[in-house]
């Protein structure tokens, strides 16, 4: 699977094909409002501001799977992550990632790597490197700027060219 073949809406409305970010590291992250982990919003906006300029781009995905902790519309969604933390970095529509609705990236993620591979709560991170393949997952638990994490990132970056 590569992820650049995966299609989302973007959570304000329109198209996010990650096909227009080809040959550019990705972190996706599964995300959710109202969770213990909400706060990993900033970490996630740090990095994207530390990395954008180098390539790196950071997706959030708010996902209702675990707990119900994402129960807001859309637009309630996109509101909390602008005001509470500023976020600009892309962000897709509400999908489930685990589950017979799950998005097809997620069903593909566990047919290609195993049900391990698939979250156990929000804030589950995949890093896919510049050729679109999964490099390594972290879970919730795992903060977003843990050094195994900009370890992964910093070598992918470097991997990385125009």
């Amino acid at each position: 699977m590569n992820v650049f073949n995966y299609n989302f809406a973007a959570l304000t409305g329109g198209a996010l094909a990650l096909e227009r970010f080809r040959s550019q590291p990705i972190l996706l992250v599964n995300t959710a409002s109202k969770c213990g982990f909400t706060s990993h919003y900033a970490q996630l906006q740090q990095l994207h501001n530390d990395y954008q300029q180098s390539g790196l781009v950071v997706i959030g995905m708010p996902c209702n799977d675990f707990g119900e902790q994402e129960p807001d519309s859309e637009e309630e969604i996109a509101e909390f992550v602008r005001t509470e933390y500023n976020v600009t970095f892309p962000m897709t529509a509400k999908y489930s990632v685990i589950g017979i609705n799950a998005h097809p990236l997620f069903k593909d993620l566990a047919q290609e790597h195993g049900g391990a591979v698939l979250p156990r709560w929000n804030f589950h991170k995949y890093l896919f490197n510049r050729k679109g393949a999964l490099v390594e997952h972290w879970p919730a638990q795992t903060p977003p700027d843990d050094p195994a994490v900009t370890h992964q990132i910093a070598r992918n970056l470097q991997s990385w060219s125009l």
